[in-house]
């Protein structure tokens, strides 16, 4: 008959195993805020000192604290059953977030807390378990507390998560070099929870409070992914889907075309979010941002469906559903969910499609003479320029048949020339700057120019003869060589034609 043996793993060797589970500094600091977050905080801040003797980052919370006994129960790895019931307003499942993620950037935490005005700390060193290869937890005493940077910022209740020997954040680096490798992580921290918890800082979900989070003094504002306050984004039906007695909700959304934001929303979304990477489902559960970016391979990324989201809603209730991770950054749906989503997805994509083609559906649309034409075939789809566009038909009827056909020569290269994937590139990325460019050099062109220009061009078009007014106006537009100067072709017109 088999006999037990009881061989709990090395310290020294789980806990540095423990340090490389695959967290960032800033989906660190979000788990703990998680924690926070399910204590009733609703003012949580960060603060990174590298002034200290000892360089700390510290998260302080106004939430409900712990007694001693809570606070060693919250120290001991894996605290809760990720299978046993918990609170609807719980951001945890593991009961590790706590020490993995601080692991994962320092080698010595310390969670001081307040709690009925009674204070309490504890500390986990890595140097003193690899030296004992045991869990020695430190239990504090009132001088040792004292000791601690910022705890005095403690109210009543509370909690301070405070880590020190930061091997990890500053990369080994001193000086300015150091100062600046933080503060470019601690602005990554602030995008990534200006967007992961973006529902509690806007104070929209029913039954929370809303959150005031600062990192260093500076406020974290909402990043809203669906651009909900810009009256262009079109909202679609929700849908529900049951699964058992827990809901998930499916909201769809597509986002204004490019043209449609204010430049301060355009500026705000292109510098924090990279539109084709971050298009397809945004996972929350109970409120907080899980994972996002992915259409769960239902529907490849493409520049055309780049506006396309979806807004899935799930309880905590359906974690062991959902295959959610430690570090809470993965989350597949299960087959009912994703069998909806199929459903869905084609009539999100086709209204993305839509929105972001219109603009160059437009341009082709507003002149009954575009000078670029486009053709789907079995062959795919392809431009070409318009050879009966009236500025080159009365070209090539000034021309000999052999300049006509060098023309034509030339007209035909231009167009299998078009360098589409550098165009593809550029606009995908920074479309306005594309556009402003244009502008630009449209306005760079003095009035002398464009009435040079418009000249040369009634005279191709019309030779001496009266020619007709409206026709040249559509063909002036056509062109869109004249948009910085619309009013001026328009007084020319007015001067010229009879």
């Amino acid at each position: 008959m088999a006999r037990d043996f009881k061989h709990p793993p090395s310290a020294a060797c789980l806990s540095a195993s423990m340090r490389d589970i695959g967290y960032s500094l800033e989906t660190a600091i979000a788990d703990l805020i998680d924690n926070s977050i399910s204590a009733g905080a609703d003012t949580i801040s960060v603060i990174c000192d590298l002034s200290l003797e000892q360089p700390a980052l510290v998260i302080l919370d106004n939430g409900k604290g712990m007694t001693e006994s809570e606070l060693v129960d919250a120290m001991r790895h894996g605290t809760n059953n990720p299978r046993q019931h918990r609170s609807p307003q719980d951001l945890g499942r593991f009961g590790l977030g706590l020490k993995t993620a601080s692991f994962s950037q320092c080698r010595s935490l310390t969670v001081v807390s307040v709690k009925g005005g009674v204070m309490c700390g504890a500390e986990w060193n890595l140097d003193r378990i690899d030296a004992a290869d045991d869990w020695i937890l430190s239990i504090l005493d009132d001088s040792d507390i004292h000791a601690l940077p910022y705890v005095e910022r403690l109210g009543s209740r509370g909690t301070a998560v405070i880590w020190r020997e930061l091997d990890r954040l500053m990369e080994d680096e001193a000086g300015d070099r150091r100062d600046e490798i933080t503060n470019e992580k601690l602005e990554t921290v602030s995008r990534h929870l200006s967007i992961v918890f973006h529902r509690f800082l806007a104070g929209e979900l029913k039954g929370r409070k809303k959150i005031s989070m600062t990192i260093n003094g500076h406020p974290v504002a909402p990043f809203d992914p669906f651009c909900r306050k810009n009256p262009a984004t079109q909202v679609l039906p929700e849908e529900v889907v049951r699964l058992g007695e827990a809901e998930v909700r499916l909201q769809p959304y597509v986002l204004p075309h490019h043209s449609r934001l204010s430049a301060t929303e355009y500026d705000f979304y292109q510098d924090r979010s990279d539109f084709i990477s971050n298009q397809g489902a945004y996972v929350y559960r109970n409120g907080r941002l899980m994972a996002w970016g992915d259409w769960f391979r239902l529907v490849p990324k493409g520049e055309a469906t780049k506006l396309a989201r979806v807004q899935i809603d799930f309880p905590n209730s359906l974690d062991e559903a959902w295959t959610i991770d430690i570090k809470k950054s993965r989350a597949r749906p299960p087959h009912a969910v994703r069998e909806r989503m199929r459903q869905i997805i084609e009539r999100i994509t086709n209204r993305s499609v839509r929105v972001h083609r219109g603009r160059g559906e437009r341009l082709f649309q507003e002149s009954q003479a575009p000078f670029w034409e486009r053709y789907a075939d079995h062959d795919g789809i392809r431009f070409a320029i318009n050879d009966q566009h009236p500025l080159i038909a009365s070209l090539g009827a000034r021309l000999s048949p052999e300049d006509a056909a060098l023309l034509r020569v030339l007209l035909d290269s231009l167009a299998a020339s078009l360098p589409v994937e550098m165009i593809y590139s550029d606009y995908s990325t920074h479309p306005r700057d594309i556009n402003q460019k244009v502008v630009d050099e449209q306005k760079a062109v003095d009035e002398s120019q464009t009435l040079e220009r418009l000249k040369s061009l009634r005279q191709v078009l019309y030779g001496d003869g009266p020619g007709d007014s409206n026709a040249f106006l559509q063909i002036v537009r056509s062109t869109h060589l004249f948009d910085g100067h619309i009013e001026l072709a328009e007084k020319f017109i007015s001067e010229n034609f009879t």
